[in-house]
């Protein structure tokens, strides 16, 4: 690492551990205020996400006009702030105030998966608060196993972890994962990942997702068949009457051994969650970055 690089990441670092501190201290109403100061600057700072989510929306809403979609977009940085702080506040969550935070919805669901001894594989997306959702189950039910792309800034990871480890959960690289992953499976334990990220070609296949064919990583199903653990599809979103979360667990989807076949299950019930709550997914994400062959890119104005 450069001289240059490494002052940016401690930079980047500090601010970074400052605010996390500042919104973990201060009253809550002082902190979802920040945070969504926060999310409107990021907007404003980095004008292309606001782009791409609007291509997004584009095609994988096409009979929705420009004002729902700036709408929308607005309600995915005001989900991102509420996040923000969700996360600062880790410390300070626990099992005699999570409730206030978030509560479960079809936890029948979950009960039934484990019932059959093989683990339980939660699929799950950037959708409403993904961080709070995995912390609030180990303290509401039992700590999981939960899948983590380091960030590219080690300090900044560093923070990130250690937060999200203190509800007692188990963080998984994922860039070796498999082998952990089956080993808490055989333990009938719940591992998470988030499964609506771009995926190589080399890595996966392509399979509908709002009507726009997206490369979803072929892993995830392939684990389920190896290890016959139950998939079942998991949110935390917002609700706006409540103030509070929702873990929402959906019922189990059913797995045929096929990998691709699988996959597009998979892919079609995170997509089912999203349209229930789409202002909380992150649209700002280049969904559909990787294209077939001899198909242009969908992103080159953005």
């Amino acid at each position: 690492m450069g001289a240059r690089s490494a002052f940016t990441d401690g930079l980047t670092a500090g601010l970074a551990s400052m605010l996390v501190a500042f919104l973990e201290k201060v009253p809550r109403p002082v902190a979802d205020w920040t945070g969504l100061r926060c999310a409107r600057i990021l907007d404003k700072a980095l004008p292309r996400l606001r782009a791409v989510a609007d291509r997004n929306l584009t095609f994988a809403m096409p009979d929705k006009d420009a004002a729902w979609r700036r709408h929308t977009i607005d309600g995915v940085y005001a989900s991102l702030g509420r996040l923000i702080v969700a996360f600062a506040r880790f410390p300070r969550i626990n099992k005699s105030n999570v409730g206030e935070w978030i509560r479960y919805e079809g936890f029948e669901h979950y009960e039934r998966a484990k019932a059959r001894g093989n683990g339980v594989l939660f699929a799950t997306a950037h959708l409403g608060n993904w961080e709070l959702s995995a912390f609030a189950h180990s303290l509401l039910t039992e700590p999981m196993n939960v899948v983590v792309r380091p960030l590219d800034n080690p300090l900044v990871d560093a923070m990130v972890e250690s937060r999200r480890a203190l509800s007692g959960n188990i963080l998984l690289s994922k860039r070796d994962f498999a082998r952990s992953i089956l080993q808490a499976l055989r333990k009938n334990e719940p591992v998470g990942i988030l499964l609506d990220q771009n995926a190589s070609v080399e890595n996966g296949a392509f399979v509908p997702f709002f009507g726009t064919p997206a490369c979803a990583n072929l892993t995830f199903a392939k684990l389920a068949a190896r290890s016959g653990a139950a998939v079942i599809p998991g949110f935390a979103v917002w609700s706006e009457a409540e103030r509070r979360y929702i873990l929402r667990f959906y019922p189990e989807v059913e797995m045929s051994g096929d990998a691709v076949e699988d996959t597009g299950r998979i892919q079609g019930s995170i997509e089912a969650a999203i349209r229930e709550n789409p202002d909380q997914w992150l649209w700002i994400h280049r969904r559909w970055k990787t294209r077939p062959d001899g198909e242009a890119g969908l992103y080159q104005k953005c």
